[in-house]
């Protein structure tokens, strides 16, 4: 199976647990050292690839090297994406492109080169979604549009390729601590623990999702267990956003 993005966060967790399960993961990454070390800690075979996903040719590459590495392909996470932040002022015409490049196309043409292997293994494939494609943060336009569209094509997909057992399901992931969430914030002023000042309702379970949290969620729909259920889209958040659109989702503004 593939795991886009998979040299760290939520996408390095997701590989760490298919492995676990008995899978043998193509690690997806830009950096190619961390993606061979997260291929390297795998409990399974592994192996790694490098590049940027903006590029069609390297999608198709990425399909014929898990073949080579494994023999067939019954699994496809597309959870690699750009987190530009970016709101109408600010995005361009090639911050745009850029973003959904990666976050949509990339995807779209992924499935398209691999759309062979999954018929014959009748396989599942997972998209990582964001709770951000229901509108999204202002900061967060061009991704926000990108992850509406992923859910969209998840559910075209499925219609289109039931007939032929191959599964097309969608998570859309809440607030999750990663290390480049972690980056951000800090880059952005807030102290060291910023995430530990959350209002309750943002994390009544006391602490932002993990990776690990988020990871068994993607093996669920992976796995022959959610059978028959195709064009799925699911909500993985410890809170409902309904009726508080963005309240308590950031702290206040670090003072200069």
């Amino acid at each position: 199976m593939i795991v886009t993005g998979a040299s760290t966060g939520i996408g390095a967790a997701i590989a760490r647990s298919c492995a676990l399960e008995g899978a043998r993961v193509l690690v997806h990454g830009r950096d190619a050292e961390r993606t061979r070390q997260v291929a390297r800690s795998l409990a399974t075979e592994g192996a790694s690839f490098t590049g940027e996903l903006g590029d069609p040719g390297v999608c198709e590459a990425l399909v014929e090297e898990a073949v080579r590495a494994f023999g067939s392909l019954d699994g496809l996470v597309n959870n690699a994406a750009l987190t530009t932040r970016s709101d109408l002022a600010s995005t361009t015409p090639e911050l745009f492109d850029r973003l959904l490049a990666v976050n949509l196309r990339a995807p779209l043409m992924i499935i398209r080169a691999a759309i062979g292997e999954l018929r014959a293994s009748a396989g599942s494939v997972v998209n990582i979604g964001s709770l951000n494609a229901y509108c999204g943060e202002p900061e967060l336009l061009a991704y926000s549009l990108a992850k509406g569209a992923l859910m969209t094509m998840t559910r075209n997909l499925a219609n289109a390729h039931a007939s032929e057992r191959v599964r097309f399901n969608l998570l859309n992931v809440g607030w999750t601590l990663t290390d480049n969430e972690d980056a951000i914030f800090r880059a952005q002023g807030y102290p060291s623990g910023w995430h530990r000042r959350l209002q309750p309702h943002v994390v009544p379970s006391g602490a932002l999702l993990s990776p690990e949290q988020v990871s068994p969620h993607v093996i669920h729909w992976l796995s022959r267990e959610s059978e028959p259920v195709t064009g799925a889209v699911v909500d993985v958040e410890q809170y409902p956003l309904i009726g508080r659109p963005g309240e308590g989702m950031r702290l206040e503004e670090p003072s200069s």
